[in-house]
């Protein structure tokens, strides 16, 4: 499977003087397979190392960290000499060793040569939590979350139908409308967790598919059990098991009363920000206006929760394959809380853009995201099914005195005014819309 992120790892490796750089992301979403693959294409030689239960990493680590002592047990652990300027040196769970995660500054620091160095932790958010003292500016972090939709079509092998929206022929994809919705609504079930895809590349079996998002589920759960205080675990089950409730109301909000009668926010900060590092789900705060920057107007007492993977959040929900064979309806369940998912998972790991929403404090109008992209605020509406109307996007985009919006639906993509219809699966194109448009207004 190809990974957007490769590009990203290439960038790195060209920096002169590069600094280790840290995978994080939730677990299984493809962060070993990815560093491994990088280190077979384009490095003579790979050291990988697996901190996990490795008493003698511990040891190696819990000495000195002079950079000649480490590397030469380095060496030993992984059964060949370690050149820095050829090989890729690789630290799997590196969260299992914090003293390892401290020593990434020594090798950041050393002025006779500039490491390659790449590490993933599919645990590091809580570890960081456990008076560990971080190597701030010392290291590089590149978040790997599950596979787009772009790279979803091209691991099921439609480069074409892919090649085709990057081209932005409009007429060209209307007249293959049918087969984009037709990916997408499989998309919605499968989501973009590797293993996932993989089964459903290899055998078409939503059978199979669904018994690994939900083994997946399940290993999250033993994680819980595993890694975090034992006061918090019921919190944080609580909060992961609400999440498809709380997408499926119509909350402008995220609403603890509907975790427990009469929960609190103190009560359960700690456990969603756990699940925030962890990778598992995606916090989208509210602003007050649609004002430049965004993040001067966040309300931080009112936020969003979204998981890490749309196939994730429909196995939860138990969704019947049958779906996928009802016309759009997958596009409306839950009141279109997987299509909101599925939007905000692809602001986030295609467009690399922090998403937030707006809502009014006394009416019903509410904005599904606001983006910051350039100097530029861009509104989007997000609509499951093919409903043109937007009565929201339009005030809000006159009020907030912003050029234009974008409507994300199943329609085919047209300008009207101040408005933008973009199918919701040319989402990973919207930056080109933005800017194509910005490139009208000022011709």
């Amino acid at each position: 499977m190809e990974r957007q992120a490769m590009n990203a790892l290439l960038r790195w490796k060209e920096q002169p003087r590069r600094l280790p750089l840290i995978l994080c992301g939730a677990r299984q979403v493809g962060k070993t397979w990815l560093m491994k693959e990088f280190g077979r294409r384009h490095f003579p030689h790979t050291a990988y190392i697996n901190f996990d239960r490795n008493e003698r990493m511990k040891a190696l680590f819990s000495g000195e960290l002079s950079i000649p002592r480490l590397l030469r047990g380095l060496s030993l652990e992984c059964g060949m000499p370690i050149d820095p300027e050829q090989t890729l040196i690789l630290f799997d769970e590196i969260q299992e060793v914090p003293e390892a995660i401290q020593a990434l500054k020594y090798f950041a620091e050393d002025e006779t040569h500039s490491f390659y160095i790449l590490a993933a932790g599919s645990l590091l958010g809580i570890a960081l939590h456990a008076g560990l003292s971080f190597p701030v500016g010392k290291v590089e972090t590149l978040p790997l979350y599950p596979l787009s939709f772009p790279e979803f079509l091209r691991a099921m092998g439609e480069d074409g139908l892919l090649s085709l929206l990057e081209s932005r022929d409009w007429s060209m994809i209307s007249a293959f409308r049918e087969r984009f919705a037709e990916w997408l609504k499989t998309y919605y079930f499968t989501g973009g967790m590797p293993a996932a895809d993989a089964a459903y590349q290899a055998r078409r079996d939503f059978s199979e598919v669904r018994r690994i998002q939900k083994q997946l589920l399940s290993d999250y759960e033993q994680d819980f059990s595993k890694h975090v205080p034992t006061v918090l675990i019921p919190r944080i089950r609580m909060v992961w098991n609400g999440i498809p409730a709380q997408l499926a109301k119509e909350n402008k909000k995220f609403i603890y009363s509907v975790l427990r009668k009469g929960a609190r926010a103190r009560e359960f900060e700690t456990a969603i920000q756990w699940l925030e590092d962890c990778g598992l789900c995606c916090r989208v705060p509210r602003v007050t206006r649609g004002g430049f920057p965004l993040k001067s107007y966040e309300d931080f007492g009112a936020f969003k929760l979204f998981l890490c993977d749309v196939g994730l959040l429909s196995a939860m929900a138990d969704l019947d394959e049958k779906t996928l064979l009802e016309g759009n309806t997958i596009f409306t369940e839950f009141k279109g809380a997987l299509t909101e998912q599925y939007v905000c998972q692809q602001l986030l790991s295609t467009l690399h853009l922090t998403p937030y929403y707006w809502s009014a404090e006394s009416s019903s109008g509410e904005i599904d995201f606001l983006i910051q992209q350039g100097q530029g605020i861009v509104p989007l509406e997000v609509k499951a099914a093919e409903n043109l109307r937007a009565k929201s996007l339009k005030s809000f985009t006159a009020s907030n005195h912003l050029p234009f919006g974008v409507r994300l639906s199943l329609s085919d993509y047209r300008q009207q005014d101040t408005l933008i219809n973009l199918p919701l699966y040319a989402v990973s194109v919207l930056s080109s819309v933005i800017e194509d448009r910005r490139t009208q207004e000022h011709s």
